[in-house]
C-alpha cells in the first residue's frame, strides 16, 4: 500500500501550478516569455525554465520586458512577462498600460507574497512599508481586463484559467500573481494536462447584421464618390481580409489611418495613401475630406489622429464600422454586429464604384525625390528614408522585413514608406510612450524569426531604454537599427520648444559596442553622408545580415519632415486652447 501511494506522488509530482501556468502558455502560443528575476519570483521562474519548449529572455528592466511582450503579442498574437512584487509591477505598469490601449492580449505574471503573509499585520520588503499588499493590485485594475491574485492551491487552476481566457477574448492585458510558495506544490486540479481553451466565435445578432448592411448600402449606393479608410482597430476585430474583400468588390479608393499602417494592403491598386488630415499623403486627403460618402472601419479620433481636431469630416457622411457596432451617419447605431461580418455581407450588397479611384488618378502627381545629395553634404533624413524605400536595397522593403517606428519624428517619415506585401509594420500612436521601439523591436524580432526588423529609432527615446539591445545581442537577433541622432526631442520642439528638450549626445555606437563587448554578433557604423548612408546598408544587408546592425545616422537638429512641423503646430494649438468661460 505504501508503495502504491509513493510510485503514486512520484507519477503526480508534475501536477504544480508552474508547470500548468507554462503549459497553458505554450497552448496559446507563447514560446517566449520576457523576465526580470526578484526574489519573489525565483522559484516560478525554476518551472517556466523547466518546461522544454519554453524559452525564458531576461531583460535589463522591466518596462522593457512588457515593451517586448508588447512587441512579441504584435507578431504573434499573445504575449507573455513575468517581474517580481510591486518594485517589478509597478516598473512594467506603464508598458502594459500601452498594451492596453493597442488591444493587445499580454500576460503579466507577478511573483507574489509568501501566501500565509496574506491576512497578516506584517511588514514585507518590495512594498511601501503599509501591511496592505493590494497597492500593486490596484493600480493593475485600471489597465488589464482580469486581475487574478493567486495565494490558494484550490482556486488557483480556475483563477490563471480566467485570466489568460479573458486576455485572448477581451484582446487586452491580464495580470496574474502568484505567491512565491505556491509553484512547486503539486496539487490534484493540476495533476492532468490542461485542456486546451475553447473560445467560442463571437456571432453577429442576424436582425441587426441584416439591417447594419442594408442601410449601408442604401447610404452608399447612392453616394457619388465614397471612399473607405482603414483603422488600427482592424486588428483587434481579426477583420483584414474581410476589408480587403469589401475594397475589391466595391471598387472604392482604400486609405489608411496613421495608425491603422500595416493592416492595410499598401499593393492594393485601389490604394491612396494615409489619411491624416492636414499631413495625409499627398492627394489622399483631398479625395478623403471630399468624399460625399466615408466608411471608416475600426478609426480611432484622437488628438493626434485628427491632428489637433481639425480633420474635416462630417459625422452626417461617414459609415463608422467599430468591431462590434455599426453607425451610419446621423442615423442609426446597430450593436452586436461584428466587423469582419459585416464587411463580407456588405461587399455582396454595394454596386461597383470607381469614380473617386478616377478622381484620384486624374489628380496624382508622383512625389517628387529628395534634393540630389553633393559630395560630403551632411546627411538629410529624407535621403535616410529615400535609401530605406528603394529597390536597389533589396533586402531592406520586402515581405521578409517589419518596420518599427519609434514615437517621434519617425511616425512621419515611416508613414511615407510605401509597404510592400507581408511587410510588416508596428507603431504606438495611441499610447506614444518614448523609448517604446526598443524593448518592441527586442519582442517582435524574437517572435517572428522569419523576419528582419528594420527599426528608426529617434536619440531621445533611445536613451529612455537603450539597454536592452543587450538582450537582442544574447538572443542572437539580426534587427537592423538606425539610430537618428538630431541631438533633442524634436517631435516636442515642434510642439513647444525650451531647453529641456536638448539632451545629453552620446557616443551611440560606442555604447552599443560596450554592451557587445565581444560577446555575439554585431556590428555598428556612424554615418554622416549619403555615400557612408549606401556603405552601411550594403553591409547590413550583405557581410552582416546574420548580425545585429546598429547605424546611428548623425542630421541637423532641424532636419524634420514637413508633415512633423504641420502637425506640431496644430497639435500646440490644441494643447494651449484657454479655459472654456464658465
Amino acid at each position: 500500500m505504501e508503495d502504491g501511494k509513493t510510485s503514486q506522488l512520484i507519477r503526480t509530482s508534475p501536477g504544480t501550478l508552474g508547470r500548468h501556468l507554462a503549459r497553458r502558455l505554450l497552448q496559446i502560443g507563447v514560446k517566449d516569455v520576457f523576465s526580470v528575476p526578484g526574489d519573489f519570483n525565483l522559484t516560478l521562474l525554476d518551472h517556466l525554465i523547466a518546461e522544454p519548449e519554453l524559452n525564458l529572455v531576461g531583460c535589463c528592466n522591466e518596462l522593457n520586458a512588457g515593451y517586448a511582450a508588447d512587441g512579441y503579442a504584435r507578431a504573434k498574437g499573445v504575449g507573455a512577462c513575468v517581474v517580481t512584487f510591486t518594485v517589478g509591477g509597478l516598473s512594467v505598469l506603464n508598458a502594459i498600460a500601452g498594451a492596453y490601449s493597442e488591444n493587445l492580449p499580454v500576460i503579466c505574471i507577478v511573483g507574489g507574497p509568501n501566501s500565509n503573509d496574506y491576512g497578516t499585520n506584517r511588514i514585507l520588503h518590495h512594498t511601501i512599508g503599509l501591511p496592505d499588499f493590494s497597492q500593486e493590485l490596484r493600480c493593475f485594475q485600471t489597465v488589464t481586463c482580469f486581475q487574478a491574485v493567486v495565494n490558494h492551491l484550490d482556486d488557483a487552476h480556475e483563477l490563471i484559467d480566467t485570466a489568460i481566457s479573458t486576455a485572448l477574448k477581451e484582446s487586452k492585458p491580464a495580470y496574474i500573481s502568484i505567491s512565491c510558495n505556491l509553484p512547486g506544490i503539486p496539487h490534484p486540479t493540476f495533476f492532468r494536462e490542461p485542456v486546451p481553451f475553447y473560445l467560442a466565435p463571437k456571432v453577429s445578432n442576424q436582425l441587426g447584421l441584416e439591417a447594419a448592411v442594408d442601410a449601408a448600402a442604401e447610404f452608399l449606393n447612392k453616394a457619388v464618390k465614397p471612399v473607405i479608410v482603414g483603422g488600427p482597430k482592424l486588428r483587434v476585430a481579426k477583420a483584414q481580409r474581410a476589408f480587403v474583400e469589401l475594397a475589391d468588390a466595391c471598387g472604392y479608393p482604400i486609405a489608411v489611418m496613421p495608425s491603422g499602417k500595416g493592416l492595410v494592403p499598401e499593393y492594393h491598386p485601389h490604394f491612396i495613401g494615409t489619411y491624416w488630415g492636414a499631413v495625409s499623403t499627398s492627394f489622399c486627403g483631398e479625395i478623403v475630406e471630399s468624399a460625399d460618402a466615408y466608411v471608416f472601419v475600426g478609426p480611432i479620433f484622437n488628438d493626434y489622429s485628427s491632428v489637433g481636431y481639425s480633420l474635416l469630416i462630417k459625422k452626417e457622411k461617414s459609415i463608422i464600422v467599430q468591431p462590434n457596432r455599426v453607425t451610419i451617419g446621423n442615423g442609426p447605431s446597430l450593436g452586436w454586429v461584428f466587423m469582419a461580418d459585416f464587411l463580407s455581407a456588405l461587399a455582396k450588397k454595394l454596386k461597383k464604384n470607381t469614380t473617386a479611384v478616377e478622381n484620384y488618378r486624374r489628380i496624382f502627381v508622383p512625389p517628387g525625390h529628395p534634393l540630389k545629395a553633393v559630395k560630403d553634404e551632411p546627411l538629410r533624413v529624407n535621403i535616410l528614408f529615400k535609401h530605406i524605400q528603394a529597390k536597389q536595397h533589396k533586402d531592406m522593403l520586402s515581405g521578409d522585413t517589419a518596420v518599427i517606428a519609434e514615437t517621434g519624428d519617425s511616425w512621419f517619415n515611416c508613414q511615407k514608406l510605401r509597404l510592400p506585401e507581408n511587410c510588416g509594420f508596428e507603431f504606438q500612436m495611441q499610447y506614444g510612450s518614448i523609448g517604446w521601439s526598443v524593448g518592441a523591436t527586442l519582442g517582435y524580432a524574437q517572435a517572428a524569426k522569419d523576419k528582419r526588423v528594420i527599426a528608426c529609432i529617434g536619440d531621445g527615446s533611445f536613451q529612455v531604454t537603450a539597454q536592452d539591445v543587450s538582450t537582442m545581442i544574447r538572443c542572437n537577433q539580426k534587427a537592423i537599427i538606425f539610430l537618428i541622432n538630431n541631438g533633442g526631442y524634436t517631435i516636442e520642439v515642434e510642439i513647444h520648444d525650451g531647453p529641456y528638450n536638448v539632451i545629453k549626445n552620446w557616443n551611440y555606437t560606442g555604447f552599443v559596442e560596450a554592451i557587445h563587448n565581444g560577446e555575439g554578433k554585431c556590428w555598428t557604423a556612424k554615418v554622416r553622408t549619403e555615400e557612408e548612408l549606401i556603405q552601411a546598408i550594403a553591409t547590413a544587408t550583405g557581410e552582416q545580415k546574420d548580425a545585429l546592425c546598429f547605424v546611428e545616422v548623425i542630421v541637423h537638429k532641424d532636419d524634420t519632415s514637413k508633415e512633423l512641423l504641420e502637425w506640431g503646430s496644430r497639435v500646440s494649438s490644441a494643447n494651449s486652447r484657454p479655459p472654456n468661460p464658465q
